[in-house]
């Protein structure tokens, strides 16, 4: 399989009055297409940090990063937001839902960006939807909605553009145990079909879904482990 991602060498700075932090310390980092892979690490580990890289929502101090081909580490802030558009899914722990509008305008939000004419984006929201599991509640807005539902709407949103990763961060962390393992379902169905999947968590059962794991310490790749299933 082709690598969606290759970090080189990634640093991250941060100025905090006279002071430099160094939150993330020299990270190489390849991911091939297809890959389920979870990034796990205690509070101050650097894994938020490493998760804004990733998602292109922040560039690197020093390194380079190249997504699907694109070195995005020298972007600017306009074409890093082009990138996202095109190629990252995100699905966050607060499902991040326009309050005001429809599940299937939820959805369709990102294809508004990339300039798809409204039929064609209501007819992909709505297969969307339906592929995980909401058929019966498009014309719904947030708030009537249970947590379950609202992270799905979400998960479609994410899957929406066809992008090259899904990005999931902390995706169950307002869920209950059993509305939790229904969404971790369905990221491991996302997977079957092909799609990308990062997760980062907190949380072991969460990890424990995917095949490949990467723990940090302080800044630095503590461990890169892969389970039997991995392909």
């Amino acid at each position: 399989m082709p690598n969606v991602i290759e970090i080189s060498t990634i640093t991250r700075d941060f100025a905090l009055g006279q002071e430099t932090v160094h939150v993330l310390k020299g990270i190489d980092l390849v991911i091939k297409k297809g890959e389920y892979l979870a990034i796990m690490g205690p509070s101050g580990s650097g894994k938020s940090t490493l998760m804004n890289l990733l998602g292109c929502l922040d560039t690197p101090t020093s390194g380079t990063y190249i997504l699907n081909g694109n070195d995005v580490s020298t972007m600017t802030d306009d074409e890093l937001a082009t990138i996202r558009n095109q190629e990252i899914g995100f699905v966050f722990q607060t499902f991040n839902l326009l309050p005001r509008t429809t599940a299937i305008e939820n959805v369709a939000l990102p294809m508004v960006y990339a300039g798809i004419s409204k039929k064609d984006r209501t007819l992909k929201a709505k297969k969307v939807l339906t592929d995980v599991g909401l058929a019966d509640r498009m014309d719904h807005k947030p708030n009537q909605l249970s947590g379950g539902q609202r992270q799905r709407v979400a998960v479609g949103r994410a899957l929406v553009n066809n992008p090259s990763i899904i990005l999931a961060d902390e995706p169950t962390g307002n869920l209950d145990s059993t509305t939790s393992l229904e969404i971790m379902q369905l990221f491991d169905e996302i997977h079957a079909q092909g799609n990308t999947v990062i997760l980062v968590t907190h949380e072991e059962e969460v990890a424990a879904h995917a095949h490949r794991v990467i723990r940090l310490r302080d800044g630095q790749v503590e461990s890169d482990t892969s389970t039997a299933l991995s392909v």
